[in-house]
């Protein structure tokens, strides 16, 4: 079966329904040896769109490497973020430098999309000079490289609500990659970005619909067990999403979410980060099952409105089968604050 493609919002742009995002097509995973499997077998498969950044380690170079001359069968985003440190988003020169080294990295002569990496926070990247209208150096630098060629569409990508809805309310931006907020669990961005976005024509693509590996596999034992982090509300709902997989014939959780995110008509496209050949398999498996029934759909709904909004204490990715206070996920805490991941 072809892989599906959709629109991606008024760019005229056509993306496959499943997209490569790029955090493991670099040291973080496999390398270029296995990137370079991973991008064949994607193109194989039909898949055609890949998100990169500068703060995914060392994912563009490790793509440039891996393209083998088939840099220009994708659709490409990437961003501005992160790149040069110590990283000053008012600093108009570093930003095209910036531009201008992911053009390098990549070996290509133009970035389809380029997005603004965590224009929603302001304590990681203060990007704006006014929010009203929203100004900075990063404006007018997107407006040279666009007028310039080298890029052709711009975006934003980001983890918040509230601030990206008013992002996209100014009507800048072409895109919107939208993480950890529209899954089987997490619906947030259903109410007011998603509508937002699409009632301006914006191409809209989801992040982490697995979590980041919370939502990619079962946890049993450990949701059992209750880690303190989490709420009574969290492990019931939990526990009732395992126990639909159960009705269904044990479905690998990673596919039922995955095709969740395929039975929804309003992404363009959605985000997977396989750092293997065969998680890139299964996730294609997946999406030729199509959309899952009718039944299995509002089943997830009432799940999902067991816990429609996310408890305070609760950690952004849910650190399932994790010491989330351990030594490790302190060094993973170290490296989203600097950009790194």
């Amino acid at each position: 079966m072809a892989m599906k493609s959709r629109p991606l919002g008024s760019t005229g742009l056509h993306v496959s329904e499943l997209a490569l995002g790029s955090l493991y097509t670099s040291s973080l995973g496999g390398g270029v040896e296995e990137s370079r499997r991973i991008l064949t077998a994607a193109r194989e498969a039909g898949i055609n769109y890949i998100d990169t950044a500068p703060a995914y380690g060392d994912s563009e170079a490790t793509l440039g490497e891996a393209w083998d001359g088939q840099q220009d069968a994708f659709v490409l985003s990437t961003k501005l973020g992160g790149r040069p440190q110590p990283f000053d988003p008012q600093d108009a020169a570093a930003l095209r430098g910036s531009v201008e080294e992911s053009l390098r990295l990549l070996k290509r002569e133009t970035i389809d999309i380029l997005m603004i990496h965590e224009p929603d926070r302001p304590l990681q990247y203060p990007w704006w000079t006014s929010y009203e209208p929203y100004a900075g150096p990063v404006l007018e630098v997107i407006d040279a490289l666009k007028s310039e060629g080298k890029i052709k569409h711009t975006g934003l990508g980001g983890t918040t609500v509230s601030e990206m809805t008013h992002l996209i309310r100014s009507g800048l931006f072409d895109v919107v990659l939208t993480a950890f907020n529209f899954n089987i669990l997490f619906r947030e961005a259903a109410a007011e970005l998603i509508p937002e976005a699409r009632s301006r024509g914006m191409g809209i693509v989801i992040g982490s619909v697995l979590g980041q590996g919370g939502l990619g596999r079962r946890y049993d034992d450990a949701v059992r067990e209750r880690p303190n982090w989490m709420s009574h509300d969290r492990q019931q709902q939990l526990l009732r999403l395992y126990a639909l997989l159960d009705q269904l014939d044990g479905m690998p959780l990673a596919e039922l979410g995955v095709r969740w995110a395929l039975s929804q008509e309003e992404p363009s496209s959605i985000l997977i980060g396989p750092k293997t050949v065969e998680q890139l398999e299964s996730s294609v498996v997946a999406a030729e099952r199509g959309s899952l029934p009718e039944d299995v759909l509002r089943e997830l709904d009432e799940i999902a409105a067991m816990l429609p909004n996310r408890p305070f204490e609760e950690p952004m990715i849910l650190p399932l089968g994790k010491d989330y206070r351990g030594p490790a996920m302190a060094n993973v805490g170290a490296a989203v604050k600097v950009g790194k991941l």
